[in-house]
């Protein structure tokens, strides 16, 4: 199996993760959370990093970053042994932390940061402990959590300085009272329908709408030898949202156009396959549509709650489907 890819260059923006080898903790205590946070300050310092968020766990850590100077081995690898130089220390043990090298993933900063941003936000609440809670009390454990960059997402008051919020505000009317309220309105939409991005990530490395992947596979991948050819070819079969309407039109000889007056369950099929198989976000599919990205998660959820009972609709999502998967 191939390695995922390091592709490195100026303003790229990453989704980092790291797990303690064995499963094992890296974190014992909150004085070892704290000189984490103080470690990746310095790192940041170091190399001009920027980060939009973090979140800690027991065994692992998220880490949406951004690299001005395209140096992402180089600040990892920094604050990797400066942290893992600390927790040995103090902790009386030797030998690798982390269990193997950590995992990153390529974003597409125009179409992926914020929906990427409220995933990582997510993270405290997939145990089994929250299995049976209902939306609002995982929302509350949310903005309680303290090892998470979304409080400062959510109240001014709660800041942190090292971190960027500005970027992912902008997607939610900017740095405002209105748009924190817009990204903690998603926050919920994302919980209620359990937010998953995991089968949108292209060669285990990218995640991207499909201009980012055609850029991104000609720029760095074209020509590359066996180490990265599984993830050139995966790029390759990527479904756009140009293949995804194009289907549509032969299933039901519907164009956008017809979606977009008619409305309907059609237009609600179109959001749902152009959202989960073509990597749209909502504002995106929103614009294709002429609504607003709320209204694409309401019709989404429209369809959901059609599909559980009515079998003519089942019948054409799954022909849909099929015809997007051929």
């Amino acid at each position: 199996m191939a390695r995922p890819l390091r592709v490195q260059y100026p303003n790229a923006v990453y989704h980092i993760t790291c797990r303690g080898n064995e499963q094992k903790p890296i974190f014992r205590d909150d004085e070892d959370r704290s000189i984490f946070l103080k470690k990746l300050i310095e790192s940041m310092d170091i190399y001009a990093v920027k980060l939009h968020g973090y979140v800690l766990m027991g065994n692992h850590f998220h880490l949406l970053l951004e690299t001005p100077l395209g140096n992402l081995g180089e600040f990892m690898r920094r604050f990797n042994i400066s942290y893992t130089g600390y927790f040995n220390y103090r902790h009386k043990r030797s030998g690798h932390l982390y269990q193997g090298r950590y995992k990153s993933i390529l974003v597409d900063k125009d179409n992926y940061l914020s929906i990427l941003s409220r995933y990582i936000h997510l993270n405290p609440i997939r145990t089994h402990l929250f299995e049976k809670a209902s939306p609002r009390d995982k929302t509350n454990y949310l903005r309680r959590y303290r090892w998470s960059s979304l409080p400062g997402y959510l109240d001014k008051g709660k800041r942190e300085p090292f971190i960027e919020y500005a970027s992912v505000l902008d997607e939610y009317g900017g740095d405002t009272e209105r748009g924190r309220r817009g990204y903690l309105r998603t926050l919920y939409e994302d919980i209620e329908e359990a937010l998953e991005i995991r089968g949108k990530i292209i060669g285990q490395s990218i995640l991207g709408g499909e201009e980012f992947v055609t850029w991104v596979d000609k720029t760095f991948l074209e020509g590359k030898g066996d180490l990265e050819s599984s993830s050139v070819r995966t790029i390759k079969k990527h479904l756009g949202k140009k293949e995804i309407l194009k289907v549509i039109e032969e299933v039901t000889g519907k164009t956008l156009e017809d979606m977009v007056e008619e409305k309907g369950i059609l237009r609600q099929m179109g959001m749902e396959l152009l959202c989960r198989i073509g990597g749209l976000k909502g504002p995106e599919t929103g614009v294709l549509f002429r609504v607003g990205y709320t209204s694409v998660s309401q019709e989404r959820r429209r369809l959901r709650n059609r599909l559980s009972h009515d079998r003519d609709a089942q019948y054409l999502f799954k022909q849909l489907l099929g015809k997007c998967h051929d």
